[in-house]
């Protein structure tokens, strides 16, 4: 029997506000909006190592926010609350589902007019406030994950004439808390740590029509990490490099998109404390060409490719550590399968998409799956074969969504569907999953209010 809070059960209620008049954010006063987010999901044929073989789960996630405007000033507030329901001690279960009650905003932020001279602009941010980066490749607030990512510390923006855009932050990113299995299937409710044992700061900037019609952009970030006393770390200390262009799509035009991230630094050998620091020596390739058909279904077919660097058998460290970066778009989903990451692989697709009308979207995807690194586990499956003689082909996923609004801009239902067929690596490695097929469905429920 599923046990639910009196929270929970006023976030489900939500639902019967579909009908109320949504906050404009853009105008002065105080904007009231938020969201309630229901998910089924189920999955036979678990590709993670460790994990029931077949498991469902219920998750329900909760948003409100409240921000204040005047003028060039405001002041917001968000809360969410992440819960799931129906684990049992072999469902892979961790503060990626559930984070109750926690104030992931609340910020401070003002804009100053041309800073610079004509034309210019320049945004400044104080607080908890959640972040979506350039390609969101490396920071990013997850939002298929039914929690989110949080950061404090300072953002500034930058708007310059010429197309030219910049942002820069210095932040503490919030570590999720309580995050032991007990606190974590309890739900207990505990503030969210931030603290200079883990620090992300850099920038990215960019420029419109810098080739042609296309943006180009620099990214660098650094990640700084260590220990606290009794949270043992892998001490990561990260610089990671990064450019990108990208062509947006318009109807009846090819477009592209290329993007390349180096990363250099040092982590700890093992959690131990004293452990010996190895280098870091990693990268990883984002390519993608496509052409958007005209027609009232404005149907997009694209080429795609992906390369993470895994690690190998000598002393440097070579698995692409992909920071806070989301996975969905690119990818797969995250919940009960989160299979696959920016690390350790190799995976060449083809996707096709459609926006039927303004109520309907839908996406196919197939990607064949490889090892970058046949000697390191696969991606985020925990699956590993030291020795590498299982191989490094990983298997054939073919994966698709379907959104419909039922209630414009109030209430849209989401179908997620996914298909691996397990290479020989997921069967042959030493601690492989049982099984040549893993299947993942979710449905989704949102209101928005």
């Amino acid at each position: 029997m599923i046990r639910t809070s009196p929270l929970a059960m006023a976030s489900a209620a939500a639902i019967a506000f579909v009908g109320a008049r949504p906050a404009h954010a853009q105008d002065d006063g105080l904007a009231l909006n938020g969201s309630v987010r229901l998910r089924v999901e189920e999955i036979e044929g678990q590709a993670r190592a460790g994990f029931d073989r077949k498991d469902s789960l219920f998750n329900i996630r909760t948003q409100l926010m409240a921000e204040y405007r005047s003028g060039a000033f405001r002041a917001g507030a968000e809360l969410f609350d992440s819960r799931a329901y129906g684990a049992d001690a072999g469902t892979p279960i961790s503060t990626n589902e559930i984070n109750a009650m926690e104030l992931v905003q609340a910020y401070v932020a003002g804009d100053i007019d041309e800073p610079l001279g004509k034309g210019s602009k320049l945004g400044l941010m104080a607080g908890r406030f959640m972040l979506n980066l350039g390609s969101r490749r490396l920071v990013a607030a997850d939002d298929y994950r039914n929690t989110t990512n949080g950061y404090t510390g300072l953002r500034a923006d930058l708007t310059a004439p010429r197309g030219v855009k910049a942002v820069f932050i210095y932040t503490l990113p919030q570590q999720r808390r309580p995050d032991d299995a007990e606190g974590v299937r309890n739900k207990r409710v505990r503030f969210d740590h931030e603290g200079f044992d883990l620090v992300l700061w850099g920038g990215i900037v960019s420029k419109a029509k810098a080739i042609g019609p296309a943006m180009a952009e620099l990214t660098y970030f650094h990640l700084g990490e260590r220990d606290e006393p009794g949270r043992p770390t892998r001490d990561r200390s990260l610089d990671t490099f990064g450019g990108r262009i990208i062509s947006e799509p318009e109807t009846g035009r090819f477009d592209y998109e290329v993007e390349a991230f180096y990363q250099t630094g040092s982590v700890s050998a093992s959690l131990a404390p004293g452990a010996a620091r190895q280098s870091v020596a990693a990268s990883f390739l984002h390519v993608d060409a496509g052409y958007s058909f005209s027609g009232p279904w404005k149907p997009r077919l694209s080429l795609e490719f992906d390369r993470a660097s895994g690690d190998g058998r000598g002393e440097r460290q070579g698995r692409f550590d992909t920071l806070f970066g989301m996975r969905r778009a690119d990818l797969a989903p995250a919940g009960l399968y989160n299979a696959l990451a920016r690390t350790n692989i190799v995976t060449p697709g083809i996707r096709l998409e459609a926006t039927p009308d303004k109520r309907w979207d839908w996406f196919v995807t197939y990607r064949a799956l490889w090892l970058a690194s046949r000697t390191d586990a696969f991606s985020s499956t925990g699956v590993r074969d030291a020795s590498g003689r299982s191989g490094s082909f990983a298997g054939h996923q073919v994966e698709g969504r379907v959104r419909y609004w039922i209630v414009p801009s109030r209430l849209r239902f989401e179908f997620d569907g996914l298909l691996l067929a397990k290479g020989r690596f997921l069967r042959d490695a030493p601690n492989a999953t049982a099984g040549k097929w893993t299947r993942y469905t979710s449905f989704n429920l949102t209101a928005s209010f």
